[in-house]
């Protein structure tokens, strides 16, 4: 499997490039900054992107949606919860005061249990809604990315709409807890002492998933 890891945009987000060695198939999650950078080095490594995907709907990390698929073509897919959220007029007026203006509406809808291919990759996509309504992770092949669900030794934030501390400790119990503990964590944003974790140790050093086993 090919990865590259980015931090991107002015909230740091971490963007991930995953792409399929035999078929150089590719999807880039939550692509926002540096687009430039990251289609070029998408070409460079002669890779051909086919989705833009979002762990979950607020801006900072939908801000490079518009920009990534202009310069390559990609469709953008996320959960439709966000998607019809963050373009309720109220809330688009909010975050553009923070300096973020909407992400255009998604080309396609996520599904929890789906799986995203990507060449002989396959992800499943699994639905986390707390930190947003639509907010999912992608797992496969040992690693699960997880937006800003989890985070290495803490959790997202919940007082943004739609969200919700109680549904968000629900789906860390029910949907990410049950997963393998060697399951490698690449989390939304860099707020831990390190970038990536084993779920297997954050089950040991994370507060939230401490109070959950």
């Amino acid at each position: 499997m090919i990865l590259e890891e980015y931090t991107v945009g002015p909230l740091q987000v971490r963007a991930y490039i995953i792409g399929c060695p035999h078929t150089k198939e590719a999807i880039i999650i939550d692509p926002a900054g540096s687009e430039e950078l990251l289609s070029r080095n998408i070409k460079e490594s002669t890779l051909n992107l086919k989705a833009i995907v979002n762990t979950h709907g607020h801006p900072d990390h939908t801000c490079g949606n518009a920009r990534m698929k202009a310069l390559t073509g990609a469709p953008v897919y996320m959960h439709r919860d966000d998607d019809i959220l963050f373009r309720e007029p109220q809330i688009v007026e909010m975050f553009r005061s923070w300096g973020f203006e909407p992400a255009p509406p998604a080309d396609g809808y996520l599904e929890d249990g789906q799986e995203i291919e990507v060449g002989r990759l396959r992800f499943k996509v699994i639905h986390t809604p707390g930190h947003s309504p639509g907010s999912v992770c992608l797992f496969g092949h040992g690693y699960l990315v997880t937006g800003d669900t989890l985070f290495i030794d803490a959790v997202g934030r919940t007082d943004l709409p739609g969200g919700d501390m109680n549904t968000l400790m629900k789906s860390l119990k029910e949907r990410i807890l049950p997963l393998p503990d060697e399951t490698i964590v690449l989390p939304g944003h860099d707020y831990g002492p390190r970038p990536t974790d084993t779920l297997g140790n954050q089950k040991k050093t994370n507060p939230y998933l401490n109070n959950l086993i």
